[in-house]
């Protein structure tokens, strides 16, 4: 019962006070830290930036504001960035979220602000905010925007977008269209009434749009308010300029590393709704703590300790903080008054130098299993602190009640028994099934949070000064590397065994059985039960509850399936199976996945042990293929299942190596984007096309290109795409030969494909390609760059803006028969 209690104490602060959770150090401030804080507990102001994406924030501006004004700032970031392309690896869609997810609070990190997001998922590039709403579930993102600005009560909020085209994106659009909307729901509580349980209708001051000149659209003007961000901050050390070009380089899967700025810096912004700033941002807002009745005195008190505030003797102010912390706690109930009670206990924990953590000894542990648990304390701001109690989850009292003595570290070590029904570690806007475009979330109350509330945590009371406190530390796996150093992650929580696949599309082009391996893992000691695989209709295992049994944590063993269509089937089909394990009497369906990146911290989550199982009517005439990574994609993997033998091919392989054993050779997403070598590769590609080869180039984006020479034929890119995966396909010569070999490609190839078309297709194309389809988005004219194709010496080359990236991993048939066409030049 004591670890729910906890779990839910945790829960409660983390939600309401917005607070992020995330794996590192225990916040440690140096004397000029805790000089900026205390300037920050003397401002009552408080601003809400919104729009659609990680990356979309003006993170100068937002350092700006955190840092120098010393508001309380916040991004609400409608998506994760789900629907992106990644540059530091292969993950896609709801991975490639949790990597951005991380990479927004890495940047927060720095620049000061706080990071909130709602249950809209990025589907990918919209055109307009039409399509936008077909795909989200409008009344939920609304109402999440508007419970973002019940509990954060911004007195100002911004929009980094227009509710028009100039925005450029239909979620741009959108997130202004949603911030214009909740301004006002916000404040009536007709609106989402079922919110007012645990938040209180709020009314901004007014809503800004930050306008901008970048992307050869410039929406500033002179007649628009406007301010100078560029400030150099002496106690940060840097301009706010510094600070945002740190904040941006965070989002390392886009790759927007970009340099620091210095000097001066202006913003504007034009007045969407409310009363136009004059002087100020927060005009008209009182910022003084005269804001709160009764708190005029306050404000005095924290000017008195500004005043005498000692950097080389922190310690010094403990006595003033606790005066005003008790003027605080006699005020009543409200966010004000609660947000700075929590800030002036983080300055009296820091100006007494407390230190607290709370670690285990292993990174995950099984619900039902023990965990070796550590608490240590040091108290090094010769400010007497004293010891009442130390409680772990399950283990109250585990210490106390003593005096810390100066500068000696005190831990304690307990076994503590993690409950059965503890949930997971899934993130939790991941642990229900939800439609495209919007994540299902089971508890209102997690709406927003960036990430989960750490499952278990340590509560360690103080008394300082006569005050009591009490200080709550998340449970973490502490570790050391013998190169990086200590490091954090977060405590997972686990299933007592789970399956990994070796594959996820199993593609089948006879009824001729494939071997499916199984690996199982143990998550805790002496487990043990059967595992089956739930089929579809229409598929049969030859085994089946196959008994295992794994004696210590983190062994493994695998088995080996063999599944087979019942019948034949020349039929494009596509399904699912899942992997079953009974242990202990109950299934478990999960399998694990850590995303290990060094800029971020380790992501571990428990997707469904399942594959996609994929009928095609295919045909192909070559075997041995090579492949030119680009920025990370799962296509050649994909080939390998439908038997193609693919090698990658680096700088040895293109440059001294023999092409022409390769029937094919394909260029990863981006390759003429991330890997500077293609320039001086490309000369010995276009032989190889020319002696007989086939070139495959897969879609790059249209700057920056390492060289624009990216076929024998001249032709550029564009930013054309087709971002419905539905919109049709005609075929402009539908006798063309590619269309035909090996396989006869019809339109029902184009069915089932996922999240878009293609991107950034090919402009100004030389008469020399022949254009194989035109496609189009409702209410645009046809576009016919998608694939092009050009007969060159004895040769073929093929361009493809088609997202076949995304359209084979997910098994989609009529992919895998094109793709294979455009790499299978018949032989004459």
């Amino acid at each position: 019962m004591l670890i729910r209690l906890f779990s839910a104490l945790a829960l409660f602060i983390a939600v309401m006070a917005g607070i992020p959770v995330k794996a590192q150090p225990s916040p440690v401030w140096n004397a000029a830290d805790i000089k900026l804080q205390l300037k920050k507990l003397d401002t009552l102001g408080s601003v809400l930036y919104l729009a659609a994406h990680p990356d979309d924030e003006n993170t100068r501006l937002l350092g700006y504001l955190a840092k120098e004004k010393l508001y309380r700032t916040g991004y609400l970031s409608l998506t994760r960035g789900d629907g992106g392309q990644n540059l530091v690896g292969d993950e896609q869609s709801e991975l490639l979220g949790l990597i951005r997810t991380q990479e927004l609070l890495a940047a927060r990190r720095i620049d000061g602000a706080e990071q909130f997001f709602t249950r809209a998922q990025d589907f990918g590039f919209s055109k307009n905010p039409e399509e936008t709403f077909t795909i989200w579930d409008k009344e939920k993102i609304l109402g999440d925007v508007v419970w973002m600005i019940r509990k954060f009560q911004p007195d100002v909020i911004i929009c980094r977008f227009p509710a028009d085209s100039r925005a450029g994106h239909g979620h741009h659009t959108a997130s202004a269209m949603l911030g214009a909307e909740a301004f006002e729901a916000a404040a009536d509580p007709k609106r989402y009434p079922e919110q007012l349980k645990y938040v209180k209708p709020w009314q901004a001051k007014r809503l800004l749009w930050n306008t901008f000149n970048f992307g050869g659209n410039n929406t500033i003007s002179d007649d628009q308010f406007k301010t100078d961000v560029g400030a150099y901050n002496f106690l940060l050390g840097k301009g706010y300029g510094e600070i945002a070009a740190e904040s941006r380089s965070q989002h390392k899967s886009q790759g927007f590393g970009v340099p620091a700025g210095r000097g001066s810096s202006m913003e504007y912004f034009s007045t969407i709704k409310g009363d136009a700033p004059k002087q100020s941002l927060l005009d008209g807002v009182n910022t003084s703590w005269s804001r709160i009745p009764g708190g005029a005195a306050i404000g005095a008190l924290v000017d008195k300790a500004l005043q005498t505030y000692n950097m080389e003797h922190p310690g010094a102010s403990v006595p003033a903080l606790l005066e005003i912390r008790k003027a605080i706690q006699a005020l009543p109930d409200g966010y004000w008054r609660n947000q700075k009670l929590k800030e002036t206990e983080q300055l009296i924990y820091a100006c007494a130098g407390v230190w607290a953590e709370a670690y285990s000894a292993t990174p995950t542990v099984a619900a039902g299993y023990k965990l070796e648990a550590t608490v240590q304390v040091i108290s090094r701001g010769n400010v007497p602190v004293y010891l009442r109690q130390a409680d772990l989850p399950g283990q109250p009292n585990i210490a106390g009640p003593q005096e810390l003595a100066f500068n000696k570290l005190t831990t304690f070590n307990r076994t503590i028994h993690v409950p059965a029904d503890t949930r997971i570690s899934q993130p939790y806007w991941l642990a229900e099934p939800h439609p495209l475009g919007t994540y299902a979330i089971a508890d209102p109350l997690l709406t927003g949070n960036p990430e989960n509330v750490p499952p278990m945590s340590t509560r360690i009371q103080l008394q300082i000064g006569g005050q009591d406190f009490t200080l709550i530390r998340p449970l973490q796996y502490k570790y050391t590397d013998p190169v990086k150093g200590e490091l954090y992650e977060p405590l997972v929580i686990t299933p007592p065994v789970v399956a990994n696949l070796s594959n996820q599309v199993y593609i089948f082009t006879d009824n001729k059985a494939q071997s499916v391996p199984v690996k199982l893992q143990a998550m805790a000691d002496d487990v043990a039960g059967t595992v089956r695989l739930q089929l579809p209709d229409g598929f049969a295992a030859t085994e089946n509850n196959i008994p295992w049994k794994l004696a210590r944590k983190g062994d493994e063993t695998e088995l080996r399936f063999s599944i087979h269509p019942v019948k034949a089937s020349t039929a494009n089909h596509v399904d699912t199976f899942t992997v079953v394990m009974n242990c202990n009497g109950k299934d478990y369906t999960q399998s694990i996945r850590h995303i290990r990146y060094d800029h971020i911290p380790v992501i571990t989550l428990f997707p469904t042990a399942e594959a996609r199982l994929v009928t095609v009517d295919l045909k192909h005439n070559g075997n041995r293929l090579g492949y030119i990574p680009g920025a990370g994609d799962m296509v050649a993997a994909s080939l390998r299942q439908v038997g193609y033998d693919v090698t990658e091919l680096g700088e040895k392989d293109i440059m001294g190596g023999q092409l022409q054993q390769y029937d094919a050779i394909i260029t990863g997403v981006r390759a003429y984007n991330v890997n500077p070598r293609m320039k001086y590769w490309q000369p010995r590609l276009m032989d190889y096309v020319k002696n007989g080869g086939t070139l495959l180039v897969q879609y790059n984006v249209n700057n920056p290109l390492v060289t624009t020479d990216l076929g024998p034929f001249p032709f550029s890119l564009s930013r054309d795409r087709v971002t419905d995966e539905n919109a049709a396909a005609t075929f402009i010569n539908p006798g063309d030969p590619v269309l035909h070999y090996p396989n006869d490609i019809t339109t029902k190839d184009f069915n089932g494909w996922v999240q878009e078309r293609g991107l950034y297709f090919p402009g100004n194309i030389d008469k020399s390609y022949n254009k194989l389809f035109t496609m189009k988005d409702k209410g645009e004219s046809p576009m016919d760059g998608s694939t092009i194709v050009a007969a060159y010496g004895k040769g073929r080359y093929v361009y493809t803006g088609l997202a076949f990236f995304r359209q084979l991993p997910a098994g989609v048939p009529g992919a895998y028969r094109l793709f294979v066409n455009l790499i299978s030049a018949k032989k004459e």
